[in-house]
């Protein structure tokens, strides 16, 4: 699969959604955006400007007070995973059941279970630390097993929502190859928010800039390098360039967010025109 390949089928849909919460604060307006099947779309922003509501949308966890989220017919809501900034394990469980948590809520057995439950441990590298607690795990090794139970409803698009943030750079480096890795392997569908230019770039096939809240989709910028990455893509020219691109971008973005638009592959190009999403 090559990263600048462009997108066939959209999974989720989202038409012109604004999202108004009960203090008064507008965190997206008309905001419109598409994730194609397959494609790992990373979302770049500032603090405050709906990456995360955006995400809360598309699960479901929020309604928008305007607009629509669409899925494709064979897809819904419950065909997702979501990983959260925090772990959030259960401590008192070992990681083989927080993996399989939610198989027990839909009621699941154990042995019924357990080829999946294996399977994602297997997928995310945690093998041999089933019976662990998680007060034995270190902080990446319990990121991985937070994406290990994303993963164990099979879901058609997994939701991440600034899961390395809180990591030390070697982790974060190796648990985004692992992702990229991963993603092509089972050829994942991935909506993956972060404050970083380079993490956006790196692990990103399409990368969509917010304007500072209330977020709109101000600028796209099409990574055209194949998957899955690794240690020589962060080294290479095009990613360099990239980053720098995808950095003016931003700057541009949180000058005059309305004033840019971006339908770009692999370079910028400007439109003057105010942002109609």
């Amino acid at each position: 699969m090559t990263a600048g390949a462009p997108p066939v089928t959209p999974i989720v849909t989202l038409q012109r959604v604004s999202h108004l919460y009960p203090s008064g604060t507008l965190a997206l307006d008309r905001l419109s955006l598409s994730v194609a099947e397959g494609e790992f779309l990373t979302l770049l922003g500032p603090s405050g400007c709906g990456k995360t509501t955006l995400l809360r949308l598309i699960a479901g966890l929020l309604e928008p007070t305007d607009g629509s989220v669409e899925w494709s017919s064979d897809c819904g809501a419950r065909g997702l995973g979501f990983v959260f900034q925090e772990p959030t394990l259960m401590p008192w469980a070992r990681v083989e059941d927080n993996i399989r948590l939610p198989l027990m809520l839909a009621a699941e057995s154990a042995a019924e279970s357990a080829g999946r439950v294996g399977e994602a441990i297997a997928n995310v590298g945690l093998e041999g630390f089933e019976r662990a607690y998680p007060r034995e795990l270190s902080g990446g090794m319990k990121m991985r097993v937070s994406i290990a139970r994303a993963l164990v409803t099979q879901p058609q698009i997994l939701l991440m929502d600034e899961p390395f943030a809180a990591l030390d750079e070697i982790t974060r480096f190796k648990l985004e190859n692992d992702l990229s890795a991963l993603a092509h392997r089972r050829r994942l569908t991935v909506l993956f928010v972060t404050h970083s230019v380079f993490e956006s770039v790196y692990l990103g096939s399409r990368v969509v800039v917010l304007s500072p809240r209330p977020g709109r989709v101000v600028a796209e910028f099409r990574v055209d390098a194949p998957t899955p990455r690794g240690e020589d893509f962060r080294t290479s020219s095009v990613y360099l360039d990239a980053c720098r691109q995808v950095s003016a971008l931003l700057a541009r973005a949180m000058e005059s967010p309305l004033a840019l638009t971006l339908s770009s592959s692999g370079g910028e190009g400007i439109n003057p025109t105010p942002n109609a999403t």
